[in-house]
């Protein structure tokens, strides 16, 4: 196939593209490449992607229309993968714009160009943070998500109505992913295990929220694309025979949303002594009151997803540490 990945460079996105371009497929990609962290990192991921021959890149941000839809003038994509985004809970408080420029404006400008280019299906990112105030775990796809706690949650909500809105209209099969913490090789340098690795290393002390009450479902970065490869596999390929000019929905759900996680429970100061086990580093660890935005605990349901297209995560969560330990090692040229 041909496959067209918004956030190419990030951390799901170049992960993917790996995935797909190593199995055969072509991917274009699309970045605007932001500050928002390590700028170097991204284009490190780049730099492996470009050894594809089938990989195309471009420096596009989808909030910007026209530059957008040039890429679908100039292509003709069986699949759309939308993973760009501006991520993060905390930095929605400081930043909120940036949240509305690339969230919403920018998912509407991909949901525009499908719905225009006869894209049969798209493929698009949500977050574990649309469950908000829920408090009933393991978290459902049927749960209710009316309360995201954070402008972050709020867009990724907007995200699925808007979705299902086009779907319902113009008949554009969407697919949303509800991704529970993803963490290993190539992360993000603003999530928890990045920090505390480096602050670990750097003799800092770690600052762990909630007084280290704190539950989390950890997915691997491969059983996260994993699991988005089985929707393209799968559903798209299915929607594609049907052709994107098919008014009869009937036989596909045409807004379906998928958990894709663990559905494990880890307590937040387990994972810590596995990475301090990891590091053979004890960490000095500071302990702080909840942060606004921020939920004490997210588990997924995905029995949904392993029914309908046989989802299996393997990664434990002592492998996935150690395999991102070495990873850090390697890239950072940090000796233990």
């Amino acid at each position: 196939m041909n496959i067209l990945i918004t956030g190419a460079a990030g951390f799901i996105g170049a992960s993917l593209s790996d995935l797909l371009l190593t199995r055969g497929d072509s991917v274009v990609g699309v970045d605007n490449l932001n500050d928002y962290y390590d700028v170097n990192l991204k284009k490190a991921r780049l730099n492996l992607l470009r050894q594809h021959s089938k990989f195309t890149f471009y420096r596009v941000d989808i909030s910007r229309r026209p530059e957008f839809s040039n890429l679908f003038r100039n292509y003709s994509f069986d699949t759309v993968v939308h993973l760009a985004a501006q991520a993060g809970v905390r930095y929605s408080m400081d930043n909120p714009h940036a949240y509305i420029d690339a969230n919403l404006v920018g998912f509407a400008n991909v949901l525009e160009e499908c719905r225009h280019h006869g894209i049969a299906h798209l493929v698009y990112a949500s977050s574990s943070s649309v469950y908000g105030e829920n408090a009933r775990l393991p978290s459902s796809e049927t749960d209710n998500t009316d309360k995201p706690m954070s402008l972050y949650a709020a867009t990724k909500k907007a995200n699925e109505m808007m979705a299902h809105s086009y779907a319902h209209l113009y008949h554009l099969r969407t697919t949303g992913l509800r991704f529970f913490t993803a963490y290993g090789p190539w992360g993000r340098p603003d999530m928890a295990l990045f920090k505390f690795t480096r602050n670990i290393l750097a003799g800092r002390p770690i600052q762990v929220y909630n007084h280290g009450e704190m539950i989390r479902d950890f997915t691997y970065i491969d059983d996260i694309i994993a699991g988005v490869a089985l929707v393209v596999d799968l559903l798209v390929a299915q929607d594609n025979e049907l052709g994107a000019s098919a008014k009869d929905c009937s036989q596909i759900t045409p807004g379906k949303i998928y958990n894709i996680g663990n559905s494990r429970r880890v307590q937040l100061m387990d994972y810590i002594r596995t990475l301090e086990k990891a590091l053979g580093r004890r960490a000095s660890v500071e302990f702080l009151p909840m942060q606004d935005g921020d939920v004490p605990a997210t588990e997924a349901d995905i029995s949904s997803i392993v029914d309908d297209l046989g989802y299996q995560p393997k990664i434990e969560i002592t492998e996935g540490v150690a395999r991102f330990v070495s990873w850090y090692q390697d890239y950072y040229r940090v000796s233990l």
